[in-house]
């Protein structure tokens, strides 16, 4: 397979994969990990914080946002951190 066709196939598939995330489905890769966005999880979900401007030093609202998460499967946790 040409290098340009590899690479449109990757950007494809990422696209899928964030796609779905953003969706709120969970993607599982077999053997590598699973993508997700988490709602429940406080360490997924960021609240609302104080924070200052830095370059006035004026405090500012910081908004809470989601996190997506990645939870690698087995096989690749084996062969990364054995």
């Amino acid at each position: 397979m040409p290098f340009a066709d590899e690479s449109i196939a990757f950007l494809s598939v990422l696209t899928v994969v964030t796609e779905a995330v953003a969706n709120g489905d969970k993607v599982t890769l077999v053997g590598f990990g699973s993508f997700e966005r988490r709602v429940a999880c406080r360490r997924r979900h960021r609240s609302n914080r104080e924070g200052r401007n830095p370059k006035t030093n004026e405090p500012m609202t910081i908004p809470g946002t989601r996190v997506p998460a990645f939870s690698p499967g087995k096989q690749f946790r084996e062969k990364v951190a054995p």
